[in-house]
């Protein structure tokens, strides 16, 4: 590309050229533009991508995610110094779950790597629906609380959807557990327009901070009901598994390599500022390493 930039319609014709398909072109379009400042040619100074949500409150556009920590892939302080690493360079929203791991070894392992550092992290977990029936949110709560080392969480998560006759209880117990100080705000996972459609109709519904979905540059259908009702709604979406999941082709995609080269960026990076781009997506990717959450990190300033 040359330094001057291209039009819409020469970008395109570039891009067919090279083979590059209609997402990744976007991406490469949005690094291009973020490259230079307007007349000058110079790289404009970083700033932060931050995302808001409903409640006014503002969070880096890139969090890390903890699906597979705490399970032996890697030695247990490499995994928690990666953590500490992605909290001083700015990735301060943490996400886990009950579940992740036998007897909530990646809520145990968050619990160590941010002990000492709980004012500066936003953090997240889940409960899983069955726990939902009696007085189960609040003992799964608890139990959550008291692994992660914290008396209080930013947002709990209903970690995948229950029978709409449930949701209004769910709601409920959700805006208990607020109202006590336990949680600040709470949210959904894994739901559909229709089900967040039937979340809103129940009292309370509305209340609801984000809705936490699959979302990445091979899995990206939600663009065309999803991601627009929850912006409608000024509702940010969370996307886990943002370069693809395990073994994702994403990180060695030669295409992502090409557009991240031009910028100084890693294909990995490329994926994750596509995912970001609109502003309304919080992005969690997992990474027990130091090295690549530095890569990741960089993404911030793209």
């Amino acid at each position: 590309m040359d330094k001057h930039g291209l039009n819409r319609r020469q970008f395109s014709a570039r891009c067919a050229a090279l083979g590059v398909s209609l997402p990744v072109s976007s991406a490469m379009l949005a690094l291009e533009a973020a490259a230079q400042v307007p007349g000058t040619g110079e790289a404009p100074k970083p700033r932060v991508r931050t995302v808001k949500f409903p409640d006014g409150t503002s969070v880096p556009a890139i969090g890390q995610g903890s699906w597979h920590l705490g399970q032996g892939k890697r030695p247990r302080r490499i995994e928690e110094e990666a953590m500490r690493t992605g909290i001083a360079l700015g990735m301060t929203v943490i996400d886990t779950s009950e579940n992740y791991g036998h007897d909530g070894e990646s809520e145990l392992s968050v619990g160590r790597a941010i002990e000492g550092l709980r004012d500066r992290v936003f953090l997240v977990t889940k409960v899983e629906p069955e726990h939902t029936s009696g007085d189960g949110i609040a003992r799964a709560c608890r139990a959550s609380l008291a692994r992660l080392r914290t008396d209080y969480l930013d947002l709990y998560l209903l970690h995948a959807p229950v029978a709409a006759s449930r949701l209004s209880g769910v709601v409920a117990k959700f805006e208990s557990l607020r109202a006590a100080g336990k949680i600040r705000s709470w949210g959904v996972s894994n739901f559909t327009v229709d089900q967040m459609e039937a979340l809103f109709r129940v009292p309370d519904g509305h209340r609801c901070a984000t809705n936490q979905v699959l979302y990445n540059l091979k899995r990206a259908e939600m663009e065309q009901d999803l991601l627009p009702w929850c912006e409608q709604h000024n509702m940010p979406v969370m996307a886990y598994s943002p370069l693809g999941g395990a073994n994702s082709s994403l990180v060695r995609d030669p295409k992502l390599a090409e557009i991240g080269s031009k910028f100084g960026h890693s294909a990995a990076a490329v994926a994750l500022a596509w995912v970001i781009r609109s502003g309304k997506v919080i992005a969690i990717p997992e990474s027990g390493s130091p090295a690549h959450v530095k890569e990741n990190a960089a993404v911030l300033a793209i």
